[in-house]
């Protein structure tokens, strides 16, 4: 049977947060007289002196970068979260507070100034995926982290303070709000059915194929159908591992592989460097099985209409729920048509 409810408003449901989203796919025809944000261009410098996170610079602390050659982490020298926090809790009628304990680390994703993951080679962003790896197992036994939050932020408009290719790592000892939203969700799907909530629906996105954007050996790339940025987009491993540690060699060169297929699609759907958030949701490091979780990365990208037009979330938004002009399939069509070679090198 034909699905008309694409061409009219409806909404859809996110099987993970238990959460709807309401799609307006007429509102894309409407006029913009809005704001328009500066075009964000690649970088041209492979080392700069005035940056805090290039080999041999050094930063605001005042400790030195070594002359690394690869990937490279440390401490995040102005962190959210600090370890050894005495544990205090306050509450005063109807106002609670505790202390909150963790570990922020950055990740130098590659010595070069220049590079952003597109651009880099995939034996480069394999090593990358090894650090993620080794700092989610090596944060994750400590037994005061009971979560381990792997995330990027790229472009200045998604508030990087600095444009060295980068992402952040912030442990922590409570689980964070939507990671339990979606530990909720696919506990319920396994005790219902004893199969991973993510996998079931990867079968039947892999059916249809509309919202496919680029797959492999070991994962797919696809634009999930609840899906809220414009062009957001979601990587998930074929088998149901619950955390990125359960990664074999051929499954991190995999991951490393379509990393970059899709963020050369997203950088030449406008030809920009292509602005989004990105984080690995996997299972906690609580000691639990926690057998329900299968791990997945997500890209919430803002742009919307071109390199200058970005989507904000605001009035219906922020007081209602999430919602967006262009539905999922569109979205998965416009990147999916696109050429693999990045634009700067066509």
């Amino acid at each position: 049977m034909e699905n008309t409810i694409n061409n009219k408003p409806h909404r859809r449901f996110n099987i993970l947060t238990g959460e709807w989203v309401l799609v307006s796919p007429h509102r894309t025809k409407r006029p913009w007289q809005g704001k328009k944000d500066e075009k964000s261009e690649l970088q041209k410098q492979s080392y700069d002196a005035s940056c805090y996170l290039c080999p041999t610079n050094e930063r605001a602390s005042g400790d030195v970068n070594p002359d690394y050659k690869s990937t490279y982490t440390f401490t995040n020298d102005f962190a959210a979260l600090m370890p050894n926090v005495e544990a205090e809790t306050y509450q005063n009628g109807l106002l609670q507070a505790a202390t909150e304990m963790g570990i922020c680390k950055v990740v130098c994703f590659s010595p070069d100034h220049s590079l952003t993951l597109p651009l880099m080679e995939v034996e480069a962003i394999t090593e990358v995926v090894q650090l993620w790896k080794k700092e989610y197992k090596e944060l994750g036994s400590n037994s005061e982290i009971n979560h381990v939050q792997i995330f990027e932020n790229k472009g200045a408009i998604m508030g990087c303070s600095n444009p060295h290719p980068h992402g952040q790592i912030w442990s922590q000892s409570s689980i964070p709000q939507e990671v339990l939203k979606k530990q909720a969700q696919q506990k319920k799907h396994w005790d219902t059915h004893k199969r991973s909530l993510l996998q079931d629906y990867l079968a039947q996105e892999l059916e249809l194929k509309e919202r496919i954007l680029v797959e492999n050996e070991h994962f797919v790339a696809l634009v999930p159908y609840w899906a809220v940025w414009p062009y957001e987009a979601m990587i998930i491993p074929r088998k149901h591992y619950q955390d990125i540690s359960q990664l074999n060699e051929a499954e991190e060169i995999a991951f490393a592989a379509i990393l970059k297929k899709l963020t050369i699609m997203f950088d030449n759907l406008f030809e920009t460097s292509f602005p989004y958030s990105s984080g690995i949701h996997q299972r906690p490091t609580d000691g639990e099985a926690h057998e329900e979780w299968h791990f997945h990365m997500s890209f919430y990208p803002p742009l919307l209409r071109s390199a200058e037009v970005k989507k904000f979330m605001v009035g219906y938004e922020m007081f209602a729920n999430p919602q967006r002009d262009i539905t999922a399939e569109t979205a998965a069509s416009n990147l999916r048509n696109l050429s693999e070679i990045h634009y700067s090198k066509q």
